[in-house]
């Protein structure tokens, strides 16, 4: 796992800020786009395999100190799998969005970064606190996974556009 911070600028980081670090760690982590069975699924599979990052599902990973199961938070379509709902959302329509938090067994082990530590007491109740106010109609490329990902993280640790400094460091080790 990548750190898109050192433990020392977060140290500093949070020091700065005149707030105690949280132990709750945070992470983020691609996963394959769900799709219909068929062509479709076979297509996300190869775009995640090839490590095309335009084609990839990002999600929140809060590991609170107090349990060994860390938190997936995801903003993704109501009904991923449904065709419709597939090309409506390709051709710039929006669509019902779902935000879901559930407990994964561990951490994954591929495309998974580490980005650093909540600022406050509770990382689970701010999240929780996130979603509430985060407007669930999915426009893909204005208001999608990314998105999301991007706000919970800042909200979460006050470290801006995640997904771009991951996007840029992997291609930077791709050279």
């Amino acid at each position: 796992m990548a750190s898109v911070l050192s433990s020392t600028a977060t140290k500093s980081a949070s020091l700065i800020r005149g707030r105690r670090r949280s132990e709750d760690e945070v992470y983020v982590a691609a996963v394959p786009l769900r799709a219909t069975k068929g062509p479709a699924k076979l297509a996300m599979a190869a775009a995640y395999s090839l490590n095309l990052w335009e084609l990839q599902h990002f999600i929140v990973i809060l590991k609170p100190p107090s349990s060994h199961e860390p938190l997936v938070f995801d903003f993704q379509p109501q009904d991923p799998e449904d065709i419709f709902v597939a090309l409506a959302a390709l051709s710039g329509r929006q669509i019902p969005g779902v935000v879901l938090v559930r407990r994964m067994k561990k951490l994954p082990t591929r495309r998974c970064w580490f980005i650093g530590h909540s600022r406050g007491d509770d990382a689970v109740d701010v999240a929780h606190k996130f979603n509430q106010n985060w407007q669930t109609g999915l426009r893909i490329g204005s208001h999608d996974c990314r998105n999301y990902t991007n706000g919970l993280v800042e909200h979460l640790t006050g470290e801006k556009c995640v997904l771009e400094q991951l996007r840029r460091k992997q291609v930077h080790l791709e050279k």
